[in-house]
């Protein structure tokens, strides 16, 4: 009767263990232990990072429900009661309610013309060929690196000379312009990745190009519209150039504009806590809005890597 000869045992590589079975095995515990100091160390990186960020907008936040008094005496400590009286003397008595209406009607009218045009422009240089459609988008992305600084002059006279100066129409649509780069060359990307064959198919059933564009393309790139939507109005609800120079009635003042008077009435008055009420009313739509909407933020940026 033959035996069958058991087989030399296979040498492991270095820093590699060998189990029973003689199948050997990489080293698990240096690799492990270099791999939970680098997310300690992330972790670390990413808590401070927060902590500088929030730290400040508590701050702002816990300041506006102070007295004057207790701003200057305690500025690091919680309030003995909260005084709403900052809120109301700021929405009334400092006009913070007219420049909030007016920033909604120019921020809101500005975002919708941005993102269809943008969104109709993209879909065009994605979607067709047609000569000169790499030109028209590198014209897009040459805007993205123009100086805004450069062109307020030129700026001024052009909407002086069409009549829109002090007017929310004139702002809106200066506010479309500034922002259609940016959304032309973010969304023509993003319309790229998107399956061409439920297009295709709505074609061959009759569909017209608007009637797809609309009701199977839009839908489609939701991720992608309301990521640009997002940028599009943190940038718009911040501008403060662009008013400033376009935007010289009192009456027709936004929200920045009218900060920066609050700031200088009240810095005369010594009126810091309605201030910094006004200060949070300006900040907290724009905290909303992306905390609302971080989930669709993120699937719009990697949307693109992901198909």
């Amino acid at each position: 009767m033959k035996t069958t000869e058991t087989p030399a045992p296979v040498p492991a590589e270095s820093g590699a263990s060998v189990t029973k079975t003689g199948a050997p095995q990489g080293p698990p515990a240096k690799e492990k232990k270099e791999g939970t100091v680098l997310n300690v160390f992330s972790h670390g990186v990413l808590i401070l990072w927060a902590f500088m960020v929030v730290m400040p907008l508590l701050w702002a936040v816990m300041t506006s429900f102070k007295d004057d008094a207790s701003i200057f005496g305690s500025p690091w400590s919680l309030p003995d009661k909260l005084h709403f009286d900052n809120w109301s003397r700021a929405w009334t008595d400092a006009n913070m309610s007219d420049y909030f209406l007016n920033t909604v009607l120019v921020v809101g009218g500005s975002l919708i013309g941005t993102l269809v045009l943008g969104s109709m422009a993209a879909y065009v240089l994605a979607r067709f060929d047609f000569p000169g459609n790499r030109f028209i988008y590198y014209l897009f992305v040459g805007g993205m690196s123009f100086p805004i600084m450069l062109a307020l002059v030129p700026l001024f006279y052009v909407v002086n000379n069409m009549g829109l100066l002090n007017t929310i129409h004139g702002l809106i649509l200066v506010y479309i312009a500034y922002s259609l780069p940016f959304t032309v060359f973010f969304l023509t990307s993003f319309f790229r990745t998107l399956p061409s064959s439920v297009a295709e198919a709505a074609f061959v059933d009759g569909a017209s190009h608007t009637r797809t564009f609309f009701q199977i393309m839009v839908p489609m790139a939701k991720p992608g519209l309301i990521s640009v939507g997002i940028f599009n109005f943190l940038g718009q609800w911040n501008q403060y150039m662009l008013p400033t120079v376009l935007n010289t009635d009192p009456d027709k003042r936004v929200l920045t504009q009218g900060l920066v008077q609050l700031a200088v009435s009240q810095g005369y008055k010594g009126d810091w806590s309605g201030l910094f009420a006004g200060l949070v009313m300006a900040m907290l739509p724009v905290l909303a809005a992306y905390i609302i909407f971080q989930r669709q933020v993120v699937q719009g940026l990697t949307a693109g890597a992901l198909k």
